[in-house]
């Protein structure tokens, strides 16, 4: 069901209201990170000039391009997932009028005061587990794959939780995603991020997922 979900979910990512939502979604994301590599650069330099090692300059230039850099590739996730919240309900309303028309007439609109608690939550929540889970991160690099394999794992259950809250939103009358459902398809979102070109393509493309495993559960048991 979650790979069927994938797939008919990838077209809609170039329909125009999600186009809007995905240019909207990355150039935020975008100027998030611009603003982070702006602040990290005049910090550092102020750092070197406190610490009297030199006036910055080029030493402060390079290392905040290596801090927006390790920073951008841990948060990328986080931060675009966060984004996409405020933005949300337009990528399950297109969904579901093309796909689910009779559920998207009956939907609950919901309204940006609750994407932007959406949003906030979600960074907040995967910001603080990945930071907990970091020393063991470190740990499992000497086994190769440990590392990615809890990647995987906690990052599937926080994107599953996500994605769900996206679209059950909209239809409290129906049954919550299950668990193992939930889990799948965070785990689905979560290796779409580490993907060149479709890490970016991610966002959008997992809520759109989400909206047909919401919906395609309901049809099969119809």
């Amino acid at each position: 069901m979650i790979v069927k979900a994938l797939f008919r979910a990838l077209p809609q990512i170039f329909h125009p209201a999600t186009r809007a939502v995905l240019a909207k979604s990355l150039g935020l994301t975008l100027l998030i990170f611009v603003a982070l590599g702006i602040g990290a650069g005049f910090g550092l330099r102020y750092f070197f000039v406190w610490m009297g090692w030199s006036e910055g300059g080029l030493a402060g230039a390079a290392a905040a391009i290596v801090v927006v850099v390790l920073t951008a590739w841990l948060l990328f996730r986080a931060v675009a997932m966060a984004v996409l919240g405020l933005f949300s309900d337009a990528i399950v309303i297109a969904v579901e009028q093309e796909s689910y028309p009779q559920a998207a007439a009956g939907a609950h609109s919901l309204s940006m005061a609750v994407g932007m608690r959406f949003a906030l939550r979600s960074l907040l929540r995967t910001v603080g587990w990945n930071l907990l889970a970091l020393p063991l991160y470190i740990a499992l690099l000497v086994t190769g794959v440990g590392t990615l394999a809890l990647f995987l794992a906690l990052n599937g259950h926080l994107l599953g939780k996500d994605l769900a809250d996206m679209v059950e939103g909209r239809h409290p009358e129906l049954p919550a995603i299950p668990h193992g459902t939930r889990w799948a398809m965070g785990i689905v979102s979560a290796l779409l991020f580490l993907v060149p070109v479709a890490n970016l393509l991610a966002p959008i493309w997992s809520a759109a997922m989400a909206v047909h495993v919401l919906h395609g559960r309901r049809e099969r048991t119809a």
